[in-house]
């Protein structure tokens, strides 16, 4: 095996056994299942040129994308049944194509786009090792630019997945997406060919995370600054962590009236804000923090427990006969529930001891851009007053990697008179501190999840209409951290607006070459995390 897709790849690249938990043979399926649906891609992308598309292909692109997200599925039972899929769904792509071309294609079909027999799973495991990530016969920048746009399709995959789960979708996302995996198979294409794909991908990433935020916001309403209880109820408990708010929904649903209360984990703390969601008096607060202390964390908790998307580590014996996964979340010998019905995690939360009263701390969260816009012109008024100096992004993945805490001590370093917002799990490493306020706004803000960086930028684009100038033009500034590929997605997403003076850590991607660092370098200034005092006093002045 040989994997570099996530910040935490050991060596620049995990050759034995994946940092994440991830096992060879899980490895060699979900390079087989990337191979195979490029294949999808390019018979989907012939179709739809002739005007023809078909939504079962389109949807299983998405769920094989998501699949492949570091921390989703570690079961090669599960993944080798996706590989057969796609085995079938490229017979149908194919066939779409003859079908709307009238004939047979008659130019060359890359090995990618033929017919694979969909064996065993061993047999499936020995054929994805003939197709991994590494590959001498293309140009290293050209394959490092090329497993960029990979790692931005399966980040958007994910947030494309979640809007879908809520009934909304788009066929921009489909269609760049066909094209792009099909682009990887065309020898005669070069580097720059390429580099425009990965600015379209980050293009692409801004449509799939509007098209989430109007997801969420038509189901649950737009969030609105809400205090999270950090303590805990007398009561049964579950534990509900990842993104997914319509799984959510639906748990808070069933477990009304039933004693039990709901716990967040992880990236679910924003669904505090979301009037949809907290008008559930048993949606109790949020325990524990990032998804790297969940092994350290989850032994105590006395309920149920449940993944509703990625960031799933290997489980602990003490916890994990009461632990479950949703949907495309999958571990071996993990019970997955497959649909709506969680029933099983109500009934183990039942059967479990739960909590005792123990009140604690509150946090905010809530901020995104219909609530920040909302006090806009107190915002304004601060800046030109002189009352704010700067806004920091401070935000992205967490990680149990070393180098992180540069993101505390940036945050704590920040002025006074300096905002910051932030976003995803990065803000677990320092969204329990008090940072006061300025003229009645927190000086700190939680966004939301990773894909509510869209938030961030409609929060930007509307300062930048606001004082006439460009989102390089502010007093902001972008220092982000990065684990896995819905981060790619978004870091593509802000090249593509133009971004510039993005600081990026702990370490820059592996699978970035010299020459395309340089580029990105020379072309929007993009550097590595320093120090947080060093980098605070170069942002400053």
């Amino acid at each position: 095996m040989f994997c570099f897709q996530c910040e935490q790849a050991a060596n620049g690249g995990c050759s034995k056994v994946g940092v994440c938990g991830k096992q060879p043979e899980v490895a060699a399926l979900q390079d087989l299942l990337v191979y195979a649906m490029k294949g999808i891609a390019f018979w989907a992308d012939k179709a739809r040129q002739k005007g023809a598309k078909d939504a079962e292909i389109d949807r299983f692109m998405l769920d094989g994308l998501f699949t492949t997200v570091t921390n989703v599925d570690f079961d090669a039972e599960e993944i080798a049944k996706l590989v057969r899929d796609a085995a079938h769904q490229r017979n149908r792509a194919q066939a779409l194509f003859e079908k709307v071309n009238g004939a047979p294609y008659t130019g060359q079909v890359p090995e990618a786009a033929q017919p694979f027999a969909a064996g065993t799973t061993a047999e499936l495991v020995a054929l994805g090792a003939r197709h991994g990530v590494k590959d001498s016969s293309i140009d290293p920048d050209v394959k490092s630019v090329q497993e960029i746009i990979i790692y931005g399709i399966k980040g958007y995959a994910a947030y494309a997945h979640h809007a879908l789960v809520l009934g909304q979708e788009n066929d921009e996302i489909y269609a760049y997406t066909h094209k792009a995996l099909a682009a990887t198979l065309d020898k005669s294409l070069g580097l720059m060919d390429f580099v425009g794909l990965a600015m379209e991908c980050g293009k692409t990433n801004l449509t799939t995370m509007a098209l989430l935020d109007k997801a969420n916001t038509d189901a649950f309403g737009h969030p609105v600054p809400t205090p999270v209880q950090l303590g805990t109820k007398a009561g049964k408990a579950i534990l509900v962590s990842g993104h997914d708010l319509r799984m959510l929904e639906e748990l808070l649903k069933q477990t009304e009236g039933k004693g039990i209360n709901i716990y967040t984990h992880g990236e679910m703390l924003p669904a505090h804000g979301y009037p949809g969601l907290k008008k559930y008096s048993h949606l109790a607060g949020n325990f524990g923090g990032a998804w790297q202390d969940q092994a350290k964390e989850f032994v105590n908790f006395p309920g149920a427990i449940i993944f509703n998307t990625n960031c799933i580590q290997r489980p602990a014996e003490n916890y994990k006969d009461r632990l479950f996964t949703w949907g495309l979340v999958q571990w071996p010998d993990v019970k997955n529930i497959n649909g709506m019905d969680f029933t099983p995690v109500i009934e183990k939360a039942l059967a479990l001891p739960g909590f005792e009263e123990a009140p604690g701390k509150e946090i905010l969260t809530g901020f995104g851009h219909n609530a920040v816009m909302g006090v806009a012109g107190q915002v304004i008024d601060g800046v030109k007053s002189g009352a704010i100096r700067h806004f920091f992004l401070i935000g992205g993945c967490d990680g149990a990697k070393s180098g992180r805490n540069y993101y505390t001590e940036f945050a704590e370093n920040v002025p006074n008179d300096c905002v910051i917002l932030t976003l995803a799990c990065g803000k677990f490493r320092f969204n329990k501190l008090d940072f006061g306020d300025i003229g009645g706004i927190p000086r700190l803000l939680d966004i939301g999840q990773c894909n509510d960086a869209y938030s961030a930028i409609q929060i930007a684009v509307a300062l930048a209409g606001a004082f006439n100038c460009g989102v390089n033009d502010l007093p902001l500034s972008f220092i982000l951290s990065w684990y896995e590929q819905k981060a790619v997605a978004i870091l593509l997403t802000l090249l593509h607006l133009g971004v510039k003076n993005i600081k990026l850590g702990p370490t820059l991607p592996a699978f970035i070459t010299p020459n395309v660092l340089n580029f990105l370098v020379e072309n929007f200034n993009i550097g590595p995390i320093g120090t947080a005092e060093g980098d605070l006093k170069q942002i400053l002045g």
